[in-house]
């Protein structure tokens, strides 16, 4: 506190910064004098706002990429394990057991309907070059033996034939077969 002492009813108690601001320009002094400070505190004020703003630029572009960085390697690292699954730490193995499995799964079932329309192709095969009425002859006319698309077929019959059995079987459960339209137990003919 400052020591101030009234000499008269009208005396005033003004600090030394406005002091400055008594006389006959008193307001234009003032609002000048405080139309300073503020700029000067707007000033401050941006400077640090520009600060913030360009260090939290800085982290969201290291966070981002630390974040492509890591995804990037879980990914490599999830290819290489799944790939060598068997060889991985048990800890890891758990971890990814679903993954891997369900990439089997996925896989298998894509190598049966890629199987199942190959095996129905060689039945459309040989259901062109088979004659039921003369088992000698093929359809094209030609004798069985010397058919080259009936040779083609002889190596696969066999397998062909397990095919054809387990998807009748499919087909009288009411499961999902893989029998041509054209087949003679399919009801969509």
């Amino acid at each position: 506190m400052q020591p101030f002492r009234f000499a008269s009813p009208t005396d005033q108690v003004v600090c030394t910064f406005c002091a400055k601001h008594l006389g006959s320009d008193k307001s234009e002094r003032r609002d000048r004098d405080h139309l300073e400070l503020w700029l000067d505190l707007h000033a401050e004020l941006q400077d640090a706002h520009a600060r913030a703003v360009s260090e939290a630029r800085a982290t969201s572009a290291r966070t981002e990429a630390t974040i492509s960085e890591l995804r990037t390697e879980v990914a490599q690292l999830t290819e290489a394990i799944a790939d060598d699954f068997e060889n991985a730490p048990a800890g890891i193995r758990d971890a990814l057991g679903s993954e891997v499995l369900t990439r089997s799964e996925r896989r298998t079932e894509l190598l049966y309907r890629r199987l199942d329309r190959l095996m129905a192709a060689i039945w459309r095969i040989d259901a062109l070059h088979h004659d039921a009425d003369n088992p000698g002859l093929c359809s094209c006319g030609t004798a069985v033996a010397s058919c080259p698309e009936g040779r083609a077929i002889d190596g696969e019959r066999q397998e062909l034939r397990a095919w054809e059995a387990k998807n009748l079987q499919l087909l009288r459960d009411g499961a999902r077969h893989a029998l041509p339209s054209e087949h003679p137990a399919n009801p969509s003919t």
